[in-house]
């Protein structure tokens, strides 16, 4: 598809520096589309002496009025009504905004219309042609008055051809959308009227009260951390607001640092007809992008490389426990070593899983699945064993690495130990059932066999098993949780409940 650039190359013979314009103009229209809850056609003189669309633009709070994409096709001569807006030949001959007096019937629908000549060097270079739709009779709220003033302002700086403005950009930051947060602030400074989001992204960052009336430069002082960063900002909003138009070496975008969060700011002047008319500031609360951010920075491939050699370390640690136990005569020793491998591996498996991750959190499911299917591979009855079957009915999620490590370290313990003793010789259909119930604050974890059941006087507490001593101490050290070993309510079998405070 043709670019604008492609397309003004194509029809005009324009300047570089007014096709600039357009250029800035085109970036920054999405705004205008939001603010004015209509859609937006941008049209030129070609060599031809005929007008062409050359690019269209949407609203995001409202719906669309054309369906179908208008770049490129000609504005007619005469205008037809039913063309998308026959108002854009007048305008850029007189070179003044031109509205219908009337709502207009197009398709469907019934459009309020409206044609805005485009001033670059005090020369109309092309016409926006808007379009809204009108069949809505209910009286304006606050947000969509708040909306539409700030609109009519930027129009008519675009006649003037003050907006868009060549502003510095040297962090590349984005723009703001004006449903993040809309903030209309009048020529002193103060707030004229703030919507839900804004308000929300304000007191995120530690404001208590309402907006309404507040300077905003006294605002910012009071809930940035860093005095310079403050100061840089106040002056922002000060000189947006201000008589006069910024210059294009001061920057209009910024991302603050709150005490609790982390916003991007972008102020527009309004100014028209020589006069100040306030400004609005676009305000998107970026914390959690910005923490996505940070994480991926310091969970680089470094980190990741480190989990894959204590990966490999650890399987080197288990071959040569494997090896030693193959020597061994002693059928209690070997024993002791098998555990160990099987101890060690669950730990290769966590740091297997955070070698390939970039936040430092596991998959729990994917390592409980590994685990248990290894665990039914080395346990297959020999001759009088039962058959174990292993299935997991929830997800438990995932985890950060500091808690999910003790965790399937815990759930290898219960695993093992229910397959080797929970079960009479030979039985059939042996099962041990995994499910959990995860919430904000907690993640409890029951595992459950269908087992022979516990012994008479079996005491957590008291039990001198080594694998069970593990188990409670990284449950309550470890994961500051708790656990229960029990019979099943109903039936025969053991049922293991943990409980994992995640916060």
């Amino acid at each position: 598809m043709a670019t604008l650039h492609d397309l003004l190359a194509e029809h005009t013979t324009l300047p570089d520096a007014a096709a600039a314009h357009l250029q800035r103009l085109v970036a920054e229209w999405q705004l205008l589309a939001d603010l004015s809850f209509a859609d937006y056609l941008l049209a030129v003189r070609g060599t031809d002496g005929n007008l062409v669309y050359v690019a269209q633009c949407r609203p995001n709070t409202a719906s669309t009025v054309f369906q179908q994409d208008e770049v490129g096709h000609r504005v007619e001569r005469p205008a037809s009504p039913q063309g998308a807006n026959p108002l854009i030949i007048t305008a850029l001959e007189t070179g003044r905004i031109e509205q219908d007096s009337i709502a207009t019937r197009f398709g469907n629908l019934l459009i309020d219309r409206i044609a805005i000549p485009v001033t670059f060097d005090g020369r109309v270079i092309a016409v926006l042609g808007r379009a809204g739709d009108a069949s809505e009779t209910r009286p304006a709220s606050p947000l969509e008055a708040a909306y539409r003033d700030a609109a009519q302002a930027l129009c008519e700086m675009v006649v003037e051809g003050t907006f868009p403005l060549d502003e510095a950009n040297t962090l590349g930051l984005s723009t703001p959308r004006a449903g993040d947060g809309f903030i209309r602030v009048g020529p002193d400074g103060r707030v004229v009227y703030a919507s839900p989001n804004a308000l929300s992204a304000v007191h995120r960052m530690g404001w208590t009260t309402d907006l309404s009336g507040v300077v905003v430069a006294d605002l910012v002082a009071r809930l940035l951390t860093d005095p310079f960063e403050s100061a840089d900002a106040a002056a922002m909003i000060e000189a947006a607001s201000g008589d006069a138009l910024p210059g294009p070496d001061l920057a209009l975008r910024m991302e603050l640092d709150a005490r609790r969060a982390n916003v991007l700011v972008r102020a527009v002047p309004l100014r028209s007809r020589d006069r100040s008319r306030g400004a609005v500031v676009l305000i998107r609360d970026v914390t959690e992008v910005k923490r996505r951010d940070l994480a991926l920075i310091s969970k680089d491939a470094t980190i990741r490389e480190i989990h894959h050699r204590v990966k490999n370390n650890l399987q080197s640690v288990s071959a040569l426990l494997r090896l030693q136990a193959r020597r061994s005569g002693n059928q209690e020793t070997i024993q002791a070593l098998a555990e160990a491998v099987r101890r060690v591996s669950s730990i290769a498996l966590v740091h297997e899983m955070l070698s390939g991750s970039v936040d430092e959190e596991v998959d729990l499911d994917a390592i409980v699945d590994r685990v248990s299917s290894s665990l039914v591979d080395v346990t297959l009855p020999d001759g009088g064993g039962a058959r174990v079957r292993i299935r997991r009915d929830s997800r438990l999620g995932v985890l950060a690495a500091d808690l999910a490590m003790p965790l399937v370290m815990v759930l290898t313990e219960v695993l093992q130990n229910s397959i080797e003793h929970g079960f009479s010789p030979g039985q059939q259909g042996a099962l041990i059932v995994i499910d959990a119930v995860r919430d904000v604050r907690s993640l409890q974890v029951r595992v459950t066999d269908n087992g022979k059941g516990l012994p008479p006087d079996f005491d957590l507490a008291a039990s001198d098993r080594l694998g069970l001593q593990i188990v409670r101490t990284l449950v309550s050290n470890d994961l500051r949780g708790t656990i229960d070993i029990a019979p099943v309510p109903i039936g025969v079998g053991t049922r293991v409940e943990l409980d994992i405070p995640l916060h």
